[in-house]
């Protein structure tokens, strides 16, 4: 038989002390027990196209969440443009959006891009492959490089970390947030209700 640690003595409380999930809400049910909380990360990836991103803190902050749906803006610098919108799927896969907006509030012409897991998600890490209306935006903006999109959110408890990544033929982005330790909240993103 495991012994848990006491919660205020378990060196990632939020994630330690949150409700052992179903297997297929793992992530989900997860990134729920981080609400409320803001995290600092930077990138990890050594592309030189990040270098305006690498100089940058990075704040994530798990702002708004209900029983379908976890929203996470993240803050590059001054820039609170991104929100990433994780929405769990009646049929246990996950989909990720990217919410992006100018600084009053409307939308960016590139936004409510993303896709959905091929299938249920049952472990921490969930990959998320351009869908159909992502790659028609991209091919509407003459974006063909982004076609082959795919996105990754993993979070790994023994490290204490969330990673946000994506990935496609030509390239890899990675950055790395760490759980251990919350910051304070950031101000909310550009066009927040």
């Amino acid at each position: 038989m495991r012994r848990a640690l006491p919660c205020a003595l378990a060196p990632l409380a939020l994630l330690a002390c949150a409700p052992e999930p179903a297997a297929q809400d793992d992530l989900f049910s997860r990134l729920q027990s981080l609400c409320g909380a803001a995290f600092q990360g930077s990138v990890v990836s050594d592309d030189p196209r990040d270098a305006d991103w690498a100089g940058e803190t990075l704040t994530v902050h798990v702002r708004e969440c209900d029983a379908a749906t976890v929203r996470m803006p993240l803050h590059v610098g001054d820039d609170r443009s991104r929100t990433w919108v994780v929405t769990r799927l009646e049929d246990g896969r996950l989909r990720l959006k990217h919410d992006h907006r100018h600084e009053d509030g409307s939308e960016d012409v590139l936004t409510q891009y993303g896709g959905e897991t091929e299938a249920p998600v049952t472990g921490l890490t969930a990959r998320f492959p351009a869908d159909a209306e992502s790659r028609a935006l991209f091919e509407r903006e003459a974006i063909a490089a982004s076609m082959d999109n795919v996105w990754t959110l993993a979070l790994d408890p023994q490290a204490q970390t969330l990673t946000y990544a994506l990935d496609r033929p030509d390239r890899h982005f990675a950055a790395r947030f760490d759980l251990a330790g919350p910051v304070e909240a950031p101000p909310p993103p550009w066009g927040a209700r």
